[in-house]
C-alpha cells in the first residue's frame, strides 16, 4: 500500500477550513476512485502545519490520480491560507490498530533518515522491537510506518486517544524512538505533536 502526503503551513485560525474543505470537496471523489484507501488530516493548531494524507492499493492507483488532484492541492492550501504544499509519496510498511481513533485523538509524527540500504534492516527491526512497545502504551490508538526507500526517509505517526494522554506517554516514546534510532544508526530530524482532526482511512493492518 502507498500514501501521498500533502504539507501546508497555513493560517492556524484557518485550520477548520482546511478541514471543511476535505471533508466537503476532496473525500466525496476519493471515495468514487478506484484504489484509494480514504483520506487523514493531521493538523498543530499552534503553528498551522498541516498534512493531508491519502492511501492507495497500490503505486500505480496513487500514480493514476497525481495530476487529477493536483489542482485540489493547491485549492486545499488557499482554504488554509498557504502556499506551496509540499508532496510527498510513501511506501506503508507498517499499520498497527489497538482501535479507531475518535473525537479528539492526538498524534507524535517522528521524521527519520537513514542510509536507504539499511532500511530493509531498520523495518525488521521496527516490527520486532519498537512497535510492540509502542503498542503498549496508555490510551494508544494506532500505528503507521511510511518510507520512502529511494532517499531512505521515514515517518511513523503514532495516535493516542486524546492530547492529555498523549502529553503523558510523551517522554517514554520518544525516548523509545531515539534509542531505537541510535542502535539502528539512523537520525531523527524532526518530531511533531499533532491533533488529527479528520480520519477516514480504510488501511487495513500489516500486522
Amino acid at each position: 500500500m502507498y500514501a501521498r502526503s500533502t504539507t501546508v503551513l497555513g493560517d492556524p485560525k484557518a485550520i477548520d477550513d482546511g478541514v471543511a474543505f476535505l471533508r466537503d470537496n476532496v473525500m466525496p471523489a476519493l471515495d468514487r476512485t478506484e484504489g484509494c484507501l480514504g483520506l487523514s488530516m493531521l493538523a498543530d493548531r499552534e503553528s498551522g502545519r498541516c498534512i493531508a494524507s491519502t492511501a492507495w492499493t497500490s503505486e500505480a492507483a496513487m500514480h493514476a490520480t497525481a495530476q487529477l488532484l493536483l489542482p485540489t492541492r493547491g485549492r486545499f492550501a488557499l482554504a488554509l491560507g498557504g502556499e506551496h504544499p509540499d508532496v510527498h509519496e510513501w511506501e506503508i510498511a507498517c499499520v498497527c490498530r489497538e482501535h479507531p481513533a475518535g473525537d479528539g485523538a492526538a498524534a507524535q509524527v517522528t521524521w527519520a533518515r537513514i542510509q536507504p540500504n539499511h532500511l530493509k534492516d531498520l523495518l525488521d527491526a521496527y516490527r520486532v522491537n519498537l512497535m510492540p512497545r509502542l503498542c503498549e502504551l496508555p490510551g494508544f490508538c494506532s500505528l503507521s510506518m511510511m518510507v520512502d526507500r529511494r532517499n531512505g526517509r521515514t515517518v511513523s505517526v503514532t495516535c493516542f486517544e486524546d492530547r492529555e494522554i498523549l502529553g503523558r506517554s510523551r517522554k517514554h516514546a520518544r525516548s523509545l524512538r531515539e534509542q531505537f534510532a541510535q542502535a539502528m544508526g539512523a537520525r531523527i530530524v524532526d518530531v511533531a505533536e499533532m491533533d488529527l482532526v479528520l480520519a477516514h482511512l480504510g488501511v487495513p493492518q500489516t500486522v
